[in-house]
């Protein structure tokens, strides 16, 4: 059930002790917060302990949100530098996803489950499989244009960047989604032959 209140009213409930509003914005926002995450981490449980320190720490600083742009921004923003920092923690081992055999191997393990065929044919399916092996920051930069629904400004906000920066960056980041998809239907058609 959503609730009736603006984001702005929630936090100005939380603001004055009520911690059940806090959880209704944690409500709200958890699936967004979840996906961006895992656009990032591009693992579950890494995903999933990002989520909950992006809560945390929203909560810790929501007596300092300003409320200049929306809340789900600044949230967003948080979401990011505690992404990117997490990633910095980790060390993650960096494989190009331009490497022909990783992208055999990715493909391979997903092409012997016929169970799933119907689903694996979908456009959500490929279009979620492609913005996997993109770069963090392309991905959360499509992940927050199309399924966030954030401006320009709004992105810009979150990653700390020049709205035309952005708009530069949302440009190339289609571009390499584009040569992704293509790579994947390619396969796909090979494997239907």
């Amino acid at each position: 059930m959503q609730s009736k209140f603006t984001d702005i009213q929630l936090i100005t409930q939380v603001l004055a002790g009520n911690q059940a509003a806090y959880a209704l914005l944690i409500k709200r926002h958890q699936r967004f917060v979840f996906t961006l995450a895992l656009r990032f981490t591009k693992n579950r449980e890494d995903a999933e302990e990002v989520a909950q320190d992006c809560f945390v720490k929203a909560y810790r600083s929501l007596a300092n949100y300003q409320q200049q742009s929306k809340f789900s921004t600044w949230l967003y923003s948080i979401v990011y530098t505690t992404a990117m920092t997490h990633l910095r923690k980790k060390r993650v081992d960096t494989t190009s996803i331009d490497d022909e055999a990783l992208f055999i191997q990715i493909a391979d393990t997903h092409g012997s489950m016929d169970a799933n065929l119907a689903e694996r044919r979908s456009r959500s399916y490929y279009l979620n499989m492609a913005i996997e092996q993109l770069l963090p920051d392309d991905a959360a930069i499509i992940t927050m244009f199309y399924n966030g629904e954030q401006s320009l400004d709004e992105i810009g906000e979150a990653m700390g960047l020049e709205p035309n920066n952005v708009k530069t960056k949302l440009f190339r980041a289609r571009q390499r989604l584009k040569e992704k998809l293509e790579r994947l239907l390619k396969h796909e058609v090979k494997e239907l032959i």
